[in-house]
């Protein structure tokens, strides 16, 4: 499926061939990319294999026993399905039967933060799919507060800041606290943040749809006095993260600690140096813009999903992390290297030459920690791809490990001046930004919260509506993603062309239209996942058992 969309999508651009930009696809930016997408479809091939080749065996073992080898016909073809409880095209999870022992108010608070993003997924996405379709229909509405400009920053500001940073933080409270073998110092103080962070959330949504923002700065258009709130609600969730591994009982800080720590003080600088006053406008505006935009991505959620992967992650497969010292190199690599990436952003302006260069060498840098993240979670998982196939959390982690490879490694060739002078500014970025927020970040936390929120209220969700989540998620992201890459190339071969504007949006319409279609793809199984989190959570298992979480071992 994921290959037929792709093909269906490149197919009709003829005009990649064009005078001017002969050898384009000779270059080792774009060679690199074809092959990270070679892999993606490649692991895309064998899950879906994995799936139909166990769908053929179940249906011949059931046949044994029941005769039911007479519904697939002479030619042999499936004629019927089944929704039984083996049903081996989203097999059935074991049920939790016990509830982890956790600190009295944790759980309920954790619940809270994790409620809270989804909310604010449902609303961010639903505002996207809404912009989303305005590229189709441009004249859909004529109201100020629904205009394209207005909206669109309230999506990336929903889904970055309501979505994905909420359900961080309600899962690393869990992860710090069993990893510290110590309770969170003052719950109270967690919930103040939450409230903190949501009205920092709301309000700056409410002040752009008004058209009261901070400029051009892209992520950063929510104006200070919205973003304050946030920012107090994360030094708040940062004394408790601190707090708590001060008080461990363990002599080592596991990895995972060290993620979620640097991860906060980063961000905190972070957003402190990006709403300045004297970096708002002329060139340092621009050089504080791209530190503000990459730094925002790489170390506040790659670097701390990847802190609550280190411990998430050998858990759902109930072995130790392969190596403690490959979590080490790429962390310490990680802070070296994507600190100075920023410029990237703006090859090509009138930035200082030696500027962009250091920041395209520190991208190529990037392949380390990469490669070393990757190695170890792929070393942990060696052995268990079977189980991988029998679980409906398993392929979540699957997938955010194969982005984090191929959605990091693209960004770095990207990074490269001709492929960036050929991509940047046009709609390959938006592929690039979903296949890292979406393709890690995202299906990392799906993957986390159905391992652990089962554990802590003991429901499970019905396996049929998660594995309808999975597919509905990752085919629409694949469509997404391969429409806007092929877009983006087709306008960047315009302009290196001189072609007239007009000319791209124009031959870009195919292409949104498919965008179009895996938005809706994957807002669907939003609806679902927040169908499923909603089952976790309504209410209590009758009087479960509890027992202690297991915690990953350095190895």
């Amino acid at each position: 499926m994921p290959l037929a969309v792709s093909m269906a999508m490149i197919a009709p651009t003829p005009l990649l061939a064009q005078s001017g930009t002969a050898g384009w696809l000779s270059s080792p930016g774009v060679v690199g990319t074809l092959v990270l997408l070679g892999i993606v479809l490649l692991v895309a091939a064998l899950v879906v294999s994995a799936k139909v080749d166990r769908l053929l065996r179940s249906l011949r073992r059931k046949g044994a026993g029941d005769g039911a080898m007479a519904r697939l016909g002479e030619r042999g073809l499936v004629s019927t399905y089944s929704n039984e409880p083996d049903n081996p095209l989203v097999d059935e999870k074991k049920p939790q039967e016990m509830v982890m022992e956790v600190q009295p108010g944790l759980r309920r608070m954790i619940v809270w933060y994790l409620g809270c993003a989804v909310s604010w997924l449902v609303i961010g996405t639903l505002i996207g799919q809404y912009v989303g379709m305005k590229f189709v229909w441009p004249d859909m509405d004529q109201q100020s507060w629904l205009s394209f400009g207005r909206l669109r920053p309230v999506h990336t500001n929903t889904v970055f800041w309501g979505w994905a940073s909420l359900a961080m933080i309600g899962l690393g409270y869990f992860v710090v606290a069993r990893t510290s073998a110590a309770a969170i110092p003052s719950l109270r103080r967690g919930w103040r943040a939450l409230g903190w962070m949501n009205l920092g959330i709301l309000s700056g949504n409410l002040f752009l749809m008004a058209g009261i923002n901070n400029g051009g700065g892209e992520y950063r258009e929510y104006i200070w006095p919205a973003v304050l709130p946030f920012a107090w609600g994360l030094f708040l969730t940062f004394r408790n993260f601190y707090g708590t591994v001060k008080r461990r009982t363990i002599g080592e800080i596991y990895i995972s600690n060290w993620y979620m720590l640097a991860a906060l003080v980063w961000t905190l600088v972070l957003v402190t140096i990006g709403y300045l006053p004297w970096y708002q406008n002329g060139l340092g505006e621009t050089v504080i813009q791209g530190y503000y935009m990459h730094q925002g991505v790489g170390m506040w959620f790659m670097t701390f999903t990847l802190g609550l992967l280190y411990y998430y992650l050998p858990s759902a497969f109930n072995r130790p992390i392969y190596s403690y010292s490959l979590g080490v190199l790429a962390f310490w690599t990680q802070m070296l290297f994507y600190t100075l990436i920023g410029t990237h952003h703006f090859v090509f302006a009138p930035l200082p030459w030696w500027l962009q260069t250091v920041a395209i060498v520190f991208s190529a840098g990037m392949f380390i920690p990469v490669v070393a993240g990757t190695t170890n979670f792929l070393m942990t998982m060696r052995g268990s791809w079977s189980a991988i196939g029998r679980s409906y959390v398993l392929p979540f982690f699957l997938v955010a490990v194969v982005f984090y490879f191929v959605g990091s490694t693209q960004g770095s060739f990207q990074a490269f001046r001709f492929t960036n002078h050929l991509w940047h500014f046009t709609d390959f970025n938006v592929a690039h930004s979903h296949m890292t927020m979406y393709g890690i970040i995202t299906f990392a936390l799906w993957a986390c919260m159905y391992a652990i929120v089962p554990r802590l209220t003991g429901r499970e969700p019905a396996q049929l509506l998660v594995g309808a989540h999975f597919w509905l998620a990752f085919i629409g992201l694949f469509a997404y993603m391969i429409s806007m890459m092929a877009g983006g190339t087709l306008k960047g071969l315009m302009w290196l062309e001189g072609r007239p504007f007009i000319d791209g949006v124009t031959g870009s319409r195919p292409y949104w239209i498919w965008r179009a279609i895996g938005g809706s793809l994957m807002f669907v199984s939003h609806l679902l996942f927040a169908w499923n989190f909603i089952t976790m959570v309504r209410r209590p298992a009758a009087d479960p058992a509890t027992t202690a979480a297991p915690t990953p071992t350095i190895a």
